[in-house]
């Protein structure tokens, strides 16, 4: 059990003189297959040289996704809501409403090429950000993602508040995380979530605390700064 807040990877800072890495807060739902789109654009934009790098804050409508090594027996209700092919690494993943999802697009050619440490760093940014809650994030040698011990529920018992998935392609990154502010946690049993069984998921409403979408925000840009570098807001 490691807490990434003592494995930041300061490699992966822009680099001096670099253009701030542009936030955007969307404020209506969108599409997945919009979402894929403007990402997969964007991400040919920066690799060519043509855009700066964007970090892409959404929610989507319900919805599950299937990453390249997802399990068909883990889509327990495939008629629940739409299914997507997400071309990302991982299993299973439900999007929606109340969950804050961070599309991440960075060029790692002017940070560090290591795929590990791009995905520690993407933990120990929502570790740092639960840590603003007075929420104790943790990750898992074995398991991919953030968790939340939960003693009230058993010695053992854990609760999963964030995902991760990421893909690379010509070394920009895309896909991100999903930190969940306050889904509907029973839309999870549509699926066995990134193929885990016997631990559950929970938000941090869900661990009694009366944060909003826009608390959540401003908690994931503070802390991501610290890791990656400057932000500029975009209208």
């Amino acid at each position: 059990m490691v807490n990434m807040r003592d494995e930041i990877r300061t490699d992966l800072l822009s680099v001096p003189g670099s253009p701030p890495v542009e936030w955007r807060i969307e404020p209506e739902r969108v599409s997945y297959p919009d979402a894929i789109a403007v990402m997969e654009e964007r991400v040919a934009a920066i690799a060519d040289g043509k855009a700066d790098e964007l970090v892409w804050l959404i929610e989507h409508p319900p919805l599950y996704t299937a990453g390249t090594s997802a399990n068909p027996a883990d889509l327990i209700a495939p008629d629940r809501f739409p299914v997507y092919a997400a071309g990302r690494g991982g299993q299973y993943t439900y999007h929606g409403p109340g969950q804050r999802v961070a599309y991440v697009m960075l060029d790692l050619n002017r940070r560090a090429r290591d795929i590990r440490a791009f995905v520690a760093s993407l933990e120990a940014w929502v570790i740092a950000t639960l840590d603003r809650f007075n929420v104790r994030g943790e990750r898992r040698e074995d398991r991919v993602g953030v968790w939340v011990r939960r003693p009230e529920k058993g010695i053992d018992a854990e609760d999963k508040i964030a995902a991760i998935g990421i893909r690379v392609r010509r070394w920009v990154t895309f896909h991100g995380i999903s930190l969940n502010v306050e889904p509907n946690l029973e839309h999870f049993s549509g699926i066995v979530p990134c193929g885990i069984r016997g631990h559950g998921v929970t938000s941090l409403v869900d661990l009694g605390l009366p944060v909003t979408m826009d608390d959540a925000d401003v908690a994931l840009r503070a802390s991501f700064e610290p890791i990656f570098g400057p932000t500029q807001r975009l209208p």
